[in-house]
């Protein structure tokens, strides 16, 4: 460990507060007034509604998307060729598509009495056949989702370079491999407070995610409002890892309440919506050919990946990724002549995927690693001996792979013969041959890997979703000769963690329809 630079042992300056109790999380704001939100969710994956039945008492309590006027749907455009757009409405209009999804929303005093009032109100649904597999969510004939669309396929992209001449290779393994969807469970869930300023006509939103300026951009489009009109806050987060960085139906819905009932509102997940109703990861299946010459050199892989993408895109752009991310990152740090990977987006009855820490990355590593341990037994070679004979060579480097993804360096092999070493592989594998004394079996895998981050507003402008995807920052110096003065009619913010234009015009939203319950 050095004592300075790289690899330093530091002390971190960012936990005095939480170690002294003085973190300040979505769930601890009390604001004046405010009430609180439970949701009606629906039972069923598929089904048309046909009605919802709120008791008279509660009338004034509940809402559905009847009243939600002047507000848009969630639409994750993207400038991909062939992408198709999900409409995901705040609360469910028409149909729901997925078990959890937001019908009806209630409003209380208490996030209990909330749910007594959720309780009370009854779903006329009349059931739609469901796709649950992915697969046969492909297959013509199947049940769907957007009737529009005419399939249930968001979207497909094919890269192809040289593949056909690794199709006579003398070593050729295919396998089927499929990974179950993950659920991520960060200590604090998603949590939105919600209040109209009526001084500033501005929108302010407290919300628990990674994304200010993606949501207040999301809110922006929903709601109809300009920019300024809605300064968007992240406090403590406790946990996001991709979770907390998509915009949410609760908080387009609990936005358009704050504007029409006069006082904030809150909406905090439990457990139970989380498990069931929030977005999930990572269901994919492949369909992988590996291609090799007898002498342990990789010639080529030929994929078709499909990624179990959920009922709707989630804002601003989530249905596509792991499967765009899949066809650039599988050939990783392998150098080879010739591949092929075809993906398919598939909607199905599930809640959405969004993109979850190390986007594909381990479903690919799953399935290609899986792949050059089968072609090494299929040659007559150590796993290790057969990657070191595919691994980018030192000397190659800077180096693009076949999906022209640039490595700058990195000694790779280097850096699995250091593994092997440790490990001790010769002596586990003695091991393996006079077996354990009670019985159990061992054995080692290993994987290699170089993952991307940090992706700036450029490459998401590539993938055709112009966004600011974090906290980007600048500083405005002010000269006392007047150098910088505030126009005249707006207002100015130096919050660090909030999504809030520095210039911000006072100018009235539209205000609601006639009938529509409002307090301004």
């Amino acid at each position: 460990m050095s004592a300075q630079g790289v690899g330093a042992s530091v002390l971190r300056k960012e936990d005095d507060h939480l170690m002294r109790g003085r973190g300040q999380f979505v769930a601890d704001l009390r604001l004046s007034g405010m009430k609180d939100v439970a949701f009606v969710r629906s039972p069923l994956a598929h089904a048309r509604i046909r009605g919802i039945d709120i008791p008279a008492q509660y009338r004034g309590d509940v809402f559905t998307a009847d009243d939600l006027t002047g507000v848009k749907p969630i639409r994750a455009v993207s400038g991909l060729k062939g992408f198709k757009v999900s409409e995901q409405h705040s609360l469910a209009s028409g149909k729901v598509r997925h078990v959890g999804e937001l019908v009806a929303m209630c409003l209380a005093a208490t996030r209990a009495e909330a749910e007594d009032i959720a309780a009370s109100v009854r779903l006329d649904l009349d059931e739609l056949p469901a796709v649950h597999d992915m697969l046969a969510g492909r297959a013509p004939g199947a049940p769907l989702l957007h009737e529009s669309w005419g399939d249930n396929v968001f979207l497909e992209t094919n890269i192809e370079v040289n593949i056909e001449s690794a199709l006579n290779a003398p070593i050729k393994v295919t396998r089927e491999i499929s990974t179950a969807r993950q659920c991520m469970a960060p200590i604090e869930g998603r949590g939105v407070v919600v209040h109209w300023d009526s001084r500033l006509e501005q929108l302010i939103v407290y919300s628990a995610t990674q994304m200010p300026h993606i949501v207040r951009t999301g809110l922006s489009e929903c709601l109809g409002l300009d920019h300024g009109q809605i300064r968007v806050i992240s406090p403590d987060v406790g946990g996001g890892f991709g979770y907390k960085g998509i915009l949410l139906s609760e908080e387009v819905a609990l936005c358009w309440l704050a504007m029409h009932c006069g006082h904030p509102v809150r909406w905090i997940e439990d457990r139970r919506e989380h498990l069931t109703g929030s977005a999930n990861c990572r269901e994919h299946h492949y369909r992988i050919t590996g291609y090799a010459d007898r002498d342990g050199r990789l010639l080529g892989i030929d994929c078709e990946a499909t990624v179990d993408s959920g009922a709707y895109s989630s804002y601003p752009f989530s249905a596509c990724l792991e499967a765009a991310q899949v066809a650039s990152i599988l050939p990783g740090t392998y150098d080879f002549p010739s591949y092929r990977c075809k993906t398919y987006s598939v909607a199905t009855n599930k809640c959405p995927i969004l993109p979850y820490r190390g986007v594909a990355r381990t479903g690919v590593c799953f399935a290609l690693e899986l792949m050059l341990d089968a072609l090494a037994r299929e040659v007559g070679m150590e796993p290790h001996e057969f990657r070191l004979k595919n691994l980018v060579r030192p000397e190659k480097m800077p180096f693009n792979n076949i999906t022209n993804k640039h490595f700058d360096s990195g000694d790779y092999p280097e850096a699995l013969r250091r593994a092997i070493a440790e490990i001790d592989l010769p002596g586990i594998r003695a091991r393996q041959k006079r077996g354990e004394s009670d019985g159990r079996l061992i054995g080692i895998g290993m994987a290699v890997y170089c993952e991307q981050a940090a992706h700036g507003t450029s490459v998401y402008a590539g993938w055709g979703i112009p966004m600011v995807p974090g906290f980007e920052q600048a500083t405005a110096r002010v000269t006392p000769d007047g150098g910088l003065e505030e126009p005249a009619g707006f207002s100015a913010s130096t919050s660090p963690r909030s999504a809030w234009c520095t210039a911000i015009p006072r100018t009235r939203p539209t205000p609601p329809a006639p009938g529509v319950r409002a307090a301004w």
